[in-house]
C-alpha cells in the first residue's frame, strides 16, 4: 500500500501505526465506561426520587381529613414541582396505553369506528370539572383512608387533559399509513403485534411525539384545577406547583407566584433537554425517505445514552417480552389493515370480527416495550345564555388556526438548526398555565376596563392555539427529504413550494390539530371563563362558567346538563366541518 500510495507528497496524511488504533481503543472504552457511569447515576437518581415520593403519595388522612390548602413556603417549591411532574408522566403513559388500544380499534374495526370516533368526540369535549364530579367519589372509596384517592382523582384529571389528542394524532397515523408498507406488512404475513410493532408504532412515532409533548403542555394549563380539587362543595388541595399558586393567588402574594412560574419554566426547560430533544433526534429514523437528512438532529443525552451500554441491557429485558408478545398474538392471525381485500367475494366474516375487538387490548401488555425501546434507541353580549358559549370556542381555535399557518412554525419542523433553539421556547410557552398568569391579568382588565368576555377569549386561546402548532410541526418534520430536494432540483419559487409541497404535506395534521383545539377549547372555557385574584372575580356568560358553578356547589343535574351541551356542539360542529375536511386530506394529501 505504501507503494501505491506516497505518503510524503501529502505531509498533513500519516499512516495509523498501532499505537494509535491501541490509543483510540482506550479513548473509547473511556467514553463507554464514563457514559455508562453517567446513565446509571441517572438512572438510580430517578428511581431514588420515585422511591422517596411513593411513601409520601400514599400517605394516611389525618383526623381532619383531605386538606383544603397547602404551604404556601418558598422552600417547598423544589417538592412541589417533583409532586407535580411525577403526576404529570404518569397520566402521560397511561394516556399513551390509552392511544394505542382506542386508536388501534378505532382504525382497525369499521364497526367500532362509528362508536369510538363520535365518542373521543364528547370525551374531549367534556371539562375536567365534568370528570373530576363525577369521579373523585369513587377514587375515594377505591382508596379509603388514603390520600391516594385523591392523588388518582388528580392524575385521572390531568389524564383528561392529555389522552384525547394523542388518540387522535395516533389512529389519523394508522389510517394514513402508505400503501406499500401494508403491502409488505402482509407479504411477510406479520402477526398483529409484529404489525403494530414494526409499522405501526414507528408510522406514528413523529406526529406521536409532538402530541406527548402538547399533552404535557396540556396537563400544566389545567395544574391548577387537578390540584385544588372543589366539587361538591368540598376542595381537596394537593401539593403541587398549581395548589402552590392558587393559595398565593388568594392571599395576594404576586413574589411567590412569580417564583412559582420561575421555577415551572426551569422544570419544563430540563424536560426538555432530558426527555424531548432526544427522543426527537432518535424519531428521526422514523421519517419515510430513501437518503439520510441534510441536516440531522443532534442532542447531547442522546450521545450519551448511545454510547452506554444501557441499550444492551434494555435488549436483554425487551427481547424475551417481545418473543412472548409474538406467541401470545399468534392466535389472533395474520396482520389485517384498512385497504380492502382485491377479491371482493373473499368472505371476512367473523374471525376478522372477533380479532378486531380483541387485538386492540394487546398494546397494554407491551407498552413496556415500547417505552424500553424508545430508551434505546368572537365576543358574546352579557346577556346571552351558556349555549352561546361555541363562540368563545370556535374564536379561540380560529385564532390559532389562522396563527400557525405562518413560515416560521413550518421551519420549526423542517429546520434542525431552528427547531434546537426554537424547541424549548416553544416548550415553554406551550407548557405555560394561564390560570398562573390570572393575577397579573386580572389586575389588567380592572386598570384598562377590558370585559371579560373579550378577555376569556385571548386566554383560551393560550391554550388551544398549541394543539395546531405541536401537529404542523410534526406534519413538517415528517415531510420526506426526497420531496424537499424535488423542490429544489426543480426551482420552485417560495410561493410554488408552499402550495406544492408544505401545504399539501401539513393539511393532515393541521385538521388533526384543529379537531382537537376545538375541543380544548371548550375545556380551556372551565378556567378562563372565571379569573380571580384575592377577593376579586371576573366572570363571563358562558358554559364553561355555568359548569363551574355548578360543580363547586355539587348541583349534580346542571353539571349533566352543561356538559351534554357542550358535546352536542363539539359532536355536531366535527362532523359537519372537521370530519369531512380530514377525510378530504386522507384523500388527497395523503403520502401514500
Amino acid at each position: 500500500m505504501s507503494n501505491f500510495f506516497n505518503y510524503s507528497s501529502f505531509p498533513g496524511i500519516r499512516p495509523r501505526s498501532g499505537a494509535d488504533t491501541a490509543d483510540m481503543s482506550r479513548s473509547g472504552a473511556v467514553r463507554r465506561i464514563a457514559a455508562d457511569v453517567v446513565v446509571a447515576a441517572g438512572v438510580l437518581a430517578l428511581f431514588g426520587v420515585v422511591a422517596w415520593l411513593l411513601p409520601q403519595i400514599n400517605e394516611p388522612i389525618g383526623p381532619s381529613g383531605v386538606p383544603s390548602t397547602v404551604s404556601d413556603d418558598l422552600h417547598l417549591l423544589p417538592y412541589y414541582a417533583l409532586r407535580s411532574v411525577f403526576r404529570m408522566f404518569i397520566a402521560l403513559f397511561l394516556s399513551l396505553v390509552f392511544s394505542f388500544i382506542y386508536g388501534l380499534a378505532a382504525a382497525r374495526c369499521r364497526r367500532l369506528r362509528m362508536v369510538l370516533i363520535p365518542l373521543l368526540d364528547i370525551l374531549q369535549s367534556v371539562p375536567i370539572l365534568g370528570f373530576l364530579s363525577a369521579t373523585v367519589t369513587i377514587w375515594m372509596v377505591l382508596f379509603p383512608g388514603s390520600i391516594l384517592g385523591v392523588e388518582a382523582a388528580s392524575i385521572f384529571a390531568i389524564f383528561t387533559s392529555q389522552a384525547w389528542n394523542m388518540t387522535f394524532s395516533f389512529y389519523h397515523s394508522l389510517l394514513s399509513e402508505p400503501q406499500e408498507l401494508d403491502e409488505a406488512a402482509r407479504s411477510m404475513q406479520l402477526t398483529r403485534w409484529q404489525r403494530f410493532w414494526k409499522l405501526d408504532v414507528p408510522n406514528s412515532m413523529i406526529p406521536l411525539l409532538w402530541n406527548c409533548m402538547m399533552s404535557v403542555g396540556g396537563g400544566w394549563f389545567f395544574l391548577t384545577a387537578s390540584e385544588m380539587i372543589s366539587v361538591n362543595n368540598r376542595t381537596y388541595a394537593l401539593p403541587g406547583l398549581g395548589s402552590f399558586v392558587a393559595v398565593a393567588s388568594e392571599h395576594e402574594q404576586l413574589g411567590k407566584v412569580l417564583w412559582a412560574i420561575v421555577t415551572m419554566v426551569i422544570v419544563v426547560l430540563l424536560i426538555d433537554v432530558l426527555l424531548w430533544k432526544p427522543l426527537t433526534a432518535w424519531a428521526e429514523k422514523f421519517r419515510i425517505t430513501q437518503n439520510e437528512s441534510v441536516q440531522a438532529k443532534t442532542s447531547l443525552v442522546l450521545s450519551v445514552l448511545r454510547r452506554s451500554g444501557i441499550s444492551d441491557a434494555l435488549a436483554l429485558v425487551g427481547r424475551p417480552i417481545a418473543n412472548l408478545m409474538f406467541w401470545l398474538t399468534r392466535p389472533l392471525g395474520r396482520t389485517g389493515a384498512r385497504w380492502p381485500a382485491p377479491a371482493p367475494g373473499v368472505a371476512r366474516s367473523t374471525s376478522r370480527s372477533w380479532r378486531s375487538w380483541l387485538w386492540p387490548a394487546w398494546p397494554a401488555c407491551g407498552c413496556w416495550c415500547v417505552s424500553s425501546r424508545t430508551a434505546r434507541g368572537s365576543p358574546r353580549s352579557p346577556r346571552d345564555g351558556p349555549g352561546t358559549d361555541h363562540v368563545h370556542a370556535r374564536d379561540a381555535a380560529d385564532r390559532g388556526v389562522l396563527h400557525h399557518l405562518g413560515a416560521d412554525r413550518r421551519e420549526i419542523g423542517m429546520n434542525p438548526r431552528i427547531s434546537r433553539f426554537v424547541q424549548p421556547l416553544v416548550q415553554v410557552l406551550a407548557s405555560f398555565p394561564s390560570n398562573f398568569t390570572f393575577p397579573f391579568v386580572t389586575l389588567w382588565f380592572i386598570a384598562w376596563h377590558i370585559d371579560i368576555s373579550w378577555g376569556s377569549i385571548l386566554l383560551m386561546s393560550l391554550g388551544t392555539q398549541w394543539y395546531i402548532l405541536f401537529n404542523v410541526i410534526a406534519g413538517a418534520s415528517a415531510i420526506p427529504d426526497d420531496l424537499r430536494e424535488a423542490t429544489r432540483a426543480f426551482h420552485l419559487d417560495t410561493r410554488q413550494r408552499w402550495t406544492k409541497l408544505i401545504l399539501p404535506a401539513v393539511f393532515g395534521s393541521w385538521c388533526t390539530g384543529g379537531i382537537t383545539a376545538a375541543g380544548g377549547a371548550w375545556n380551556a372555557s372551565i378556567v378562563s371563563e372565571i379569573v380571580t385574584y384575592g377577593h376579586t372575580t371576573l366572570t363571563a356568560n358562558g358554559l364553561g362558567t355555568y359548569i363551574a358553578n355548578a360543580t363547586a356547589v355539587g348541583d349534580t343535574g346542571k353539571t349533566i346538563i352543561g356538559v351534554a351541551v357542550m358535546s352536542v356542539f363539539v359532536v355536531g360542529v366535527n362532523r359537519l366541518f372537521w370530519r369531512p375536511l380530514q377525510a378530504y386530506a386522507e384523500r388527497r394529501f395523503s403520502v401514500a
